[in-house]
């Protein structure tokens, strides 16, 4: 039987997570547990990632949030609060541009509305050199530790290494096609000034991959946004600010849908 590319449980409103890159639906298992009282969360593998990687030809944000609306078609979801982390925030904001309707709110979480730049763009291609040439194991030895706030490295250990094991277990193709398709992706900043629904921002002071002034560039742009700046957290809130983060998503949830 093969391994599902979902996770679907609890009752109520619908929360939809969406993993980064070279990550699982398994980054959500725990932090969404207490959530499964009060709402519905669904959680996917994005396609080229987890347990979704068979025929896979097209690693576009696009076409990602298309795979997404198809599941939630086939599980009879009509509108869903949407959560992505890092590219699932890219995702996300694909998502939001082509079918708005089905959102009742977004969370950016630890991720940008923001096109890369071009010495962001010029690091996706050295990494994608470097993937072909060495291999993904050893881009997840290097790739996954900076992720965390230092001061938070040594007390989660455990949790970097799941990372790697994710990581390392995701094809070739999926990181060099996930990385040429971060780079590619466009400025959305747009989707998120003519937003209808909510808009829920989380950002780590210490996150090297959405710096500050790059998040106060947008957080201000949506109708309506509700917006976590944390200390001492790098790009991985879940993991080092789990109780503050979740409950950041379960407030933001309940004040849109009362």
């Amino acid at each position: 039987m093969p391994h599902s590319t979902y996770t679907d449980a609890g009752s109520g409103d619908t929360l939809v997570f969406l993993h980064g890159f070279a990550e699982s639906k398994q980054l959500w298992t725990d932090f969404k547990k207490p959530l499964q009282q009060k709402f519905r969360t669904i959680a996917f593998d994005l396609p080229g990632f987890g347990n979704n990687t068979a025929n896979i030809t097209d690693y576009s944000m696009e076409a990602m949030a298309d795979y997404v609306k198809q599941q939630l078609d086939k599980l009879d979801v009509k509108k869903c609060i949407l959560i992505g982390h890092s590219m699932g925030g890219y995702v996300s904001m694909a998502f939001a541009e082509k079918y708005s309707n089905m959102l009742n709110g977004l969370c950016l979480f630890h991720s940008s509305a923001l096109p890369d730049t071009d010495e962001k763009k010029d690091n996706r291609n050295k990494t994608i050199e470097f993937v072909e040439k060495h291999g993904v194991e050893k881009f997840m030895q290097s790739f996954v530790e900076p992720l965390f706030f230092a001061d938070n490295r040594d007390k989660l250990r455990s949790k970097i290494d799941l990372m790697k094991k994710i990581g390392t277990a995701t094809p070739q193709e999926s990181i060099t096609g996930g990385l040429a398709a971060m780079r590619d992706r466009p400025d959305r900043t747009d989707v998120l000034k003519k937003a209808k629904f909510p808009v829920l921002f989380i950002f780590g002071k210490e996150d090297g991959a959405v710096p500050m002034d790059k998040a106060l560039e947008q957080c201000h742009l949506p109708n309506n946004s509700m917006v976590y700046f944390l200390g001492q957290t790098g790009h991985m809130g879940m993991f080092e600010r789990t109780y503050e983060t979740r409950k950041a998503i379960e407030k933001f949830a309940e004040t849109i849908l009362g």
